[in-house]
């Protein structure tokens, strides 16, 4: 098992003052560190691949579509040029040497409709992402992660069930689950059954606790969770993501308004350390 975390812990975007994160998470003991190219024209992409080649430390990238790029949108268009820029994010993630490239890039993140998603949106989703999977196929073997999110944040892909629709119905090898706790512990029903439901769809694993704090500090059942991850032979990456607090722009993005922990620092660690502890408990 790998073990990662994302710079929006420390950082609202990654540009080139942000390239030291790569050696201070490899310090902590991380194996692979998540960033998200928000500002896409600045982000450092070949520095990103060379220094973590350097460092050993695997790179995945994150992204949340904005609604301009929305491939669930009724205007044709705006679903065009959602595909367009996502072949380009799949590029960019290509140049900084990225393993995976996920989250919300499936629809806009934060879009709603305000009723339950219809037809047409999983059609117009099904054959725009299949486009960009394709597109994927023919320069790596990038893995493309599917993040089922809560209902206050998508009305779209809610449940692994929903995902795992979804990537089937994309019907390609490079389009996996991404699950992630957070998320999973308000729409589930069953964490355990979901992620044995998901079973070989399952690519990538975000391990954050129900309010983004210190794994282990919350509500999540860890134990089943990882159990469950060990049936499915699940031994792929675990990233924390969380964000820092006292930045207006990553307090806004999480909707995170008090401290979870004294520092990001130690958000880290102690996250990194608990999810080891639980690995080797389950896993031995």
């Amino acid at each position: 098992m790998k073990f990662g975390v994302h710079t929006i812990l420390f950082s609202a975007s990654f540009v080139e003052k942000d390239l030291q994160l790569l050696e201070k998470v490899k310090k902590m003991g991380f194996d692979t560190l998540e960033m998200p190219p928000f500002d896409y024209d600045k982000f450092p992409a070949k520095q990103v691949q060379s220094i973590s080649k350097d460092l050993g430390l695997d790179v995945n990238i994150a992204y949340g579509m904005p609604p301009e790029y929305n491939i669930i949108s009724p205007d044709k268009g705006v679903r065009r040029n959602g595909i367009d820029f996502t072949k380009k994010l799949v590029d960019l993630s290509n140049e900084a040497g990225a393993k995976i490239f996920g989250g919300v890039i499936y629809c806009a993140w934060g879009y709603t409709t305000g009723k339950m998603r219809s037809e047409d949106e999983w059609k117009w989703g099904v054959e725009s992402f299949r486009e960009v999977a394709e597109h994927a196929q023919k320069s790596s073997d990038l893995l493309l992660g599917i993040e089922a999110l809560n209902r206050f944040e998508s009305h779209f892909i809610n449940t692994a069930a929903d995902a795992v629709r979804f990537v089937k119905d994309i019907g390609l090898p490079n389009v996996k689950i991404l699950l992630d706790t957070f998320h999973m512990i308000r729409e589930e029903s069953n964490i355990t059954q979901a992620v044995l439901d998901a079973g070989p769809f399952v690519g990538y694993v975000h391990a954050n606790e129900n309010h983004r704090g210190i794994p282990g500090s919350g509500l999540v059942p860890w134990q089943e969770f990882f159990n469950a991850l060990k049936r499915i032979n699940y031994d792929g990456c675990l990233t924390i993501e969380s964000f820092d607090p006292t930045d207006e722009e990553l307090s806004r993005m999480g909707s995170i308004w008090r401290r979870l922990a004294d520092s990001p620092e130690q958000l880290a660690v102690q996250g990194l350390q608990f999810l080891k502890g639980m690995y080797g408990k389950v896993y031995g």
